[in-house]
């Protein structure tokens, strides 16, 4: 198979031997991972709970889109970039893990990502209309919870790959 294949290439090449065998390139790159995410997530978390209405309901949810966007966008860009040094490292390992959280990991970060163009695409484009009025929409609302429940699975996943990776 074609992928195994790519896969084995890239677990020989030098910077995956070097993040597998550095002292500090996989801790430094996971601790930037980590702490991405956490900004990223309390960002969004912020957000869809604004979404809800449970949560920065003061502020129109435009002014809270606009105001967080950039971080989110950022913190996304530089969590996929440092997932995917870490990747770099054992991408055999990370792929075959079993159970398979490495692929549920994937497919929910496909998932969240299709949310949010749902959401730009759909009501999201609508928001200077709609964030006047005291009710959220419920698609709004909709994608929200979507949100929310996506990223606690992700992080549980992301978290499980490193118990079911073999020991260095």
């Amino acid at each position: 198979m074609w992928l195994d294949s790519f896969l084995q290439w890239l677990a020989s090449t030098g910077f995956s031997t070097t993040m597998r065998e550095s002292t500090w390139a996989e801790p430094i790159v996971e601790t930037v991972h980590v702490l991405t995410l956490t900004m990223f997530l309390g960002f969004a978390i912020l957000l869809d709970l604004r979404l809800l209405g449970v949560c920065l309901t003061r502020k129109r949810a435009s002014e809270v889109l606009a105001l967080f966007n950039p971080w989110l966008f950022g913190g996304f860009a530089v969590m996929v970039l440092t997932g995917t040094l870490l990747f770099c490292g054992d991408p055999v390992s990370f792929y075959n893990t079993r159970p398979p959280f490495f692929k549920a990991k994937m497919i929910m970060l496909v998932l969240a990502g299709l949310n949010v163009l749902i959401f730009n695409l759909g009501i999201g484009r609508k928001v200077a209309e709609w964030d006047v009025f005291s009710k959220t929409p419920l698609a709004a609302k909709a994608a929200g919870t979507i949100s929310i429940v996506l990223w606690i699975l992700i992080v549980a996943a992301g978290r499980a790959i490193a118990y079911a990776l073999p020991p260095p």
